[in-house]
């Protein structure tokens, strides 16, 4: 799959953060030289910078674009998705991969406008700019059993990806996994927040609070034979420090409050794939 992923002319239409990411990772790999990279966007200069950067080819246009790559990378926003596309679907042809970043915008949206392209729908999170990342992935085709290998052979440079069988799926694991690292931030604030508060300056109560997030997830990781109940049960003591915390979390019910959060998202994640629907 490796020897295929060399021979693929990949294309970004978009050359914002993400996009940039992707290919800094693609290049890091070592599967993809950057004579097989190519990007287009409305605006000359973005593409200019990454060419710069990693020495990639840019196209003039979208349509040139299409015209030259395997793998079209859809690295826009989703209101901008289908006036892009719509105009030159005509150009894409049933061998292309067509790989959409756009969140709210169902595979069968997709299908209606590139009917005739496989089809993925790929969701980086932001930690894919470090290739640290959780990647969901979801193909519009169950029988091309090809096709969820190489995206993970393709996009294993960002970090873990994950397959996923339903579109209710996908949209839960953005909600979680992308969504979701904005949540973890937003904890995060409150942490070095409380620290500055209790005497430490903004440097030192910043990298506590990442040592406790970090070094929590990676006992974690490295512990997945026990549940992360069995985790914190280990620096739980019976009617200690941590255990009056954890009550105290438990009855503000901060439980109920994450879950309110996740729906919320869930639901503006509906709001706009309605949208997408109606333009």
């Amino acid at each position: 799959m490796v020897f295929l992923q060399t021979r693929l002319k990949i294309g970004f239409i978009g050359a914002g953060n993400m996009a940039q990411a992707m290919i800094k990772g693609m290049l890091q790999s070592g599967n993809v030289s950057p004579a097989r990279i190519f990007v287009s966007s409305r605006t000359s200069q973005k593409p200019q910078k990454v060419r710069d950067l990693y020495n990639i080819q840019i196209c003039a246009n979208n349509e040139d674009l299409v015209e030259t790559c395997d793998v079209v990378i859809l690295a826009m926003k989703p209101q901008d998705l289908s006036p892009a596309i719509e105009p030159i679907a005509k150009l894409f042809d049933e061998k292309q991969i067509v790989v959409s970043l756009a969140a709210g915008l169902r595979l069968e949206t997709l299908e209606k406008i590139l009917p005739q392209c496989r089809l993925v729908r790929l969701m980086p999170n932001t930690p894919s700019l470090i290739q640290k990342g959780s990647i969901g992935c979801l193909v519009n085709d169950d029988t091309d059993e090809s096709l969820p290998d190489l995206m993970e052979d393709m996009f294993s440079c960002l970090g873990t990806v994950h397959r996923m069988d339903t579109e209710d799926q996908f949209e839960s694991f953005m909600i979680a996994c992308s969504a979701g690292t904005g949540f973890v931030y937003e904890l995060m604030v409150y942490w070095q927040d409380w620290l500055e508060e209790h005497g430490f300056d903004s440097a030192a109560a910043r990298r506590m609070t990442q040592e406790v997030f970090l070094g929590a997830a990676l006992m974690a990781k490295q512990n997945i034979d026990q549940s992360l109940e069995e985790l914190q049960g280990k620096v739980t003591s019976k009617k200690g420090v941590t255990s009056a915390g954890l009550d105290s979390m438990r009855e503000l019910e901060m439980e109920r409050a994450l879950r309110i959060s996740f729906e919320k998202a869930a639901l503006r994640n509906k709001e706009i794939n309605r949208q997408m629907k109606s333009s």
